[in-house]
């Protein structure tokens, strides 16, 4: 396959999968396309799971490398996002079982890209600690569905549960989440 293939033509996720199981430039070429494609994606999914910017950063890098590397192993099927997800997600379990319980107090950035208005700082603010109050499942559920706008048979496949059990997870955080913020809805 030639190089300027790639650059000119748009390709799905199966024929850019199959590329990277072939190998050689054409395997990077497409290995660069998806890392496009869904870099901002797996970004905002692990700093929304680690809550860290530096973890989250390393979690980020970790993950296409190790995607890239399960590509040249042997041929799996599957989407190029799924796969991204799994890693990061399974990453992002690990980096929580390890980590020590205390935080040092310089590590905690404040700060935020970008002017927002106040009420919508403090609402985000809101949300994010309501949010944080889910159980990791459910948090990860809700981060999929309305942060990765995934399907909820993606979710559900992401995560080892069924598709019901998905629908649910999320319905049942809507509500813990809306009876967390009612007090502040009322004044909004």
């Amino acid at each position: 396959m030639e190089t300027g293939l790639l650059e000119n033509q748009l390709y799905t996720d199966d024929e850019l999968m199959s590329l990277l199981f072939q190998g050689g430039k054409a395997a990077e070429l497409a290995f660069t396309t998806i890392y496009d494609k869904y870099a901002t994606r797996i970004r905002a999914y692990c700093y929304t799971v680690m809550k860290d910017s530096e973890i989250a950063g390393d979690i980020f890098q970790e993950t296409f490398i190790k995607f890239f590397n399960a590509t040249t192993k042997e041929e799996k099927k599957g989407t190029p996002i799924g796969w991204l997800i799994t890693i990061a997600r399974n990453l992002c379990l690990n980096a929580k079982r390890d980590a020590k319980p205390n935080i040092a107090l310089d590590k905690i950035d404040l700060r935020h890209e970008g002017p927002m208005p106040y009420e919508a700082e403090e609402n985000s603010k809101l949300v994010g600690v309501a949010l944080d109050a889910l159980e990791n499942q459910m948090r990860e559920a809700v981060a999929l569905r309305y942060f990765e706008d995934m399907p909820y048979d993606s979710i559900a496949e992401i995560l080892g549960i069924t598709s019901a059990r998905a629908r649910y997870l999320v319905f049942t955080a809507k509500g813990k989440m809306k009876k967390k913020l009612q007090p502040y809805l009322k004044e909004l």
